[in-house]
């Protein structure tokens, strides 16, 4: 079928086919012009990212910004820092006496159901790099105590690693005074306007930190903050190794054991981890400095000895009632340094008494079911049978009084997976990542 277009004296018939192939140019042309656009826009972005300043005086790859949310006037939406990320959000109103950590049994998904092997993590805000509670002091008490005692076995570098060592200090410095300035103020001298930092918890001041290196800036760490690094970079081989860290709190290993061992072989023992070893080492490779993440990981403890949990190599104590064993979460945090390429594995391990899991509903039903239902070889691979005959009995008790109060119906038990819901019902909507409110 034709039409006839009549343009002043001129006739046109067109076909079908003739309309076909106009409509296709011209999408063909959209199509183009938009290509065209995005690239245009893409180098814009680039050439914006490159003026941004480097405040510790060394220039590398242009930084990326990262935005979180939709609050443009917050200091975390324009990454600026060392690390090519945001300004974490000050806590002007921070009160260490009563300051906690997020809730780790809501967070991560560190409690799930089904519960089987998988590294399970999220991206990570910089606001949730290093979290600082109550027992602040206790642990850098307790970080100075067992370094003493153990030495290399828990803090370490090889050379190759010790330039990332000043560059993990270097970004602490620049981190924890803006994060929580009422604890930390950063030492400044007119050519260096990152000279030093002040801990004024401690009352210890570090200065001249970027001349520190390798164990040297460690030590310093390990009076800042109660995370442990352990750190990592990829070889010529393409396989990632460990080559250094402060690893005080492993709670079950150490890092003599682990130095200077690629990351496959150190962890080997863990089940079925060789479905997931390609997968992780490609992720570690990979990851940019501006796309930090984080996860968790939980077993049970039966002391506060985070150095080495008697549990490990030990018998639980016949006297121990099973409300004061620990859930032990271990915050874990991933982060690639820019300038040295090092891979920092922040660890914060926390401790929180089963005893105190009775106002949790669904969760002493669900860490029940996790042990019952569970690969065995993953529940033997957190030695189970050294403490589940105490604790699931306990466990099921726990759940029963939380019936009897009204807090769970019987039926919800056999949902488990559905615990996060039920405390947001019961907490109003605030669990896990809902408590920074209580750290102002």
């Amino acid at each position: 079928m034709a039409y006839t277009l009549v343009l002043g004296d001129v006739s046109i018939a067109v076909g079908w086919d003739d309309l076909f192939a106009v409509a296709l140019l011209v999408s063909v042309a959209a199509i183009a012009r938009n290509a065209r656009a995005a690239r245009g826009a893409a180098e814009s972005g680039r050439a914006a990212n490159e003026t941004h300043s480097d405040p510790l005086g060394k220039q590398d790859n242009a930084p990326k910004a990262l935005r979180y949310g939709d609050d443009q006037s917050s200091p975390s939406w324009h990454a600026t820092g060392p690390g090519y990320l945001p300004d974490p959000d000050p806590l002007h109103r921070f009160d260490l006496q009563s300051a906690t950590v997020r809730d780790y049994v809501y967070v991560n998904k560190t409690l799930r159901y089904p519960y089987f092997q998988t590294m399970s993590h999220q991206p990570m805000h910089i606001n949730h790099w290093i979290e600082i509670d109550k027992d602040y002091q206790w642990y850098l008490d307790e970080k100075a105590r067992v370094i003493r005692e153990q030495g290399k076995h828990v803090i370490d570098s090889l050379p190759e690693n010790d330039d990332a060592c000043t560059e993990l200090l270097e970004s602490l410095v620049d981190y924890l005074p803006k994060r929580y300035p009422t604890l930390f103020e950063l030492v400044t001298t007119e050519k260096q306007p990152y000279y030093g930092i002040l801990n004024k918890v401690t009352g210890e001041r570090f200065t001249d930190v970027q001349s520190l290196r390798g164990v040297d800036a460690l030590l310093v760490v390990s009076r800042l903050v109660q995370d442990d690094f352990l750190m990592a970079r990829e070889r010529d081989d393409g396989k990632m190794y460990f080559v250094g860290g402060l690893i005080v709190f492993p709670g079950s290993y150490l890092l003599s054991e682990k130095i200077n061992k690629p990351l496959h072989e150190v962890h080997s023992s863990v089940p079925h981890i060789n479905k997931m070893m390609m997968s992780i080492e490609r992720t570690m490779a990979r990851f940019a400095p501006d796309r930090p993440f984080e996860r968790s990981s939980w077993w049970i403890a039966d002391d506060r000895q985070l150095f080495w949990h008697n549990i490990v190599s030990g018998s639980v104590p016949e006297d121990l009632h099973p409300k004061d064993l620990f859930l032990r979460i271990d915050h874990q945090t991933f982060r690639k340094l820019p300038r040295t390429k090092g891979i920092v594995f922040g660890v914060h391990p926390v401790l929180q008494r089963i005893g105190d899991l009775a106002n949790s509903p669904l969760v002493p039903a669900l860490l029940a079911k996790i042990h019952t239902d569970a690969d065995s070889e993953l529940m033997d691979y957190k030695k189970t049978e050294k403490y589940a005959a105490r604790l699931l009995p306990y466990l099921q008790e726990l759940t029963q009084d939380q019936i009897a109060r009204g807090v769970l119906r019987a039926e919800d038990v056999d949902d488990v997976a559905k615990f996060r819901e039920r405390a947001a019902t019961t907490a109003g909507g605030d669990i896990g990542g809902g408590r920074e409110e209580t750290m102002v």
